[in-house]
């Protein structure tokens, strides 16, 4: 079952271009993403509709962040995508006047809502401040780790 990336793609190019002091054109984000810049350009729109990107036409144009990332949560950006569905899994509908049918599906709706509202809630607390400053520490992990391996081979 193919899952729906669209969400991590995004927060992963927005993270990208956090890193960057000038704009990010929608080919660079496509190739960091490897898909076509008519789709970054079309997910690029619903964020810039909420404020949370810019865009500038022409010769050194490209996107920009327009928004402090501490304050931009993942719900946030879940919501600028549309809210695509976050379980991959549903209920059977073919026959609604069926009893078991309905029993099954009351049962797991239930256990849906409450695990899709707890999601939702996690989303709500986890702002892309909070993703970029784990980004930095892994960067500083990684040359610590390589120039540790740099002394032991030299």
């Amino acid at each position: 079952m193919k899952r729906d990336s669209k969400l991590s793609g995004v927060l992963h190019v927005l993270l990208h271009m956090a890193q960057r002091d000038a704009p990010a054109t929608s080919e660079m984000l496509a190739k960091a993403m490897q898909t076509n810049p008519v789709v970054i350009r079309r997910i690029m729109a619903g964020l810039r509709k909420r404020g949370y990107v810019h865009s500038e036409k022409g010769h050194g144009g490209g996107w920009t962040l327009a928004c402090d990332l501490s304050k931009l949560t993942l719900r946030d950006v879940y919501e600028a995508l549309g809210e695509p569905s976050l379980l991959a899994i549903g209920n059977r509908t073919e026959a609604p006047g069926c009893l078991i049918e309905q029993s099954v599906n009351a049962a797991l709706g239930r256990a849906f809502d409450e695990v899709e509202a707890m999601l939702l809630s996690h989303f709500a607390s986890v702002s892309l401040g909070q993703l970029s400053d784990d980004l930095r520490n892994r960067l500083a992990d990684r040359r610590q780790s390589c120039d540790l391996e740099a002394v032991h081979v030299g």
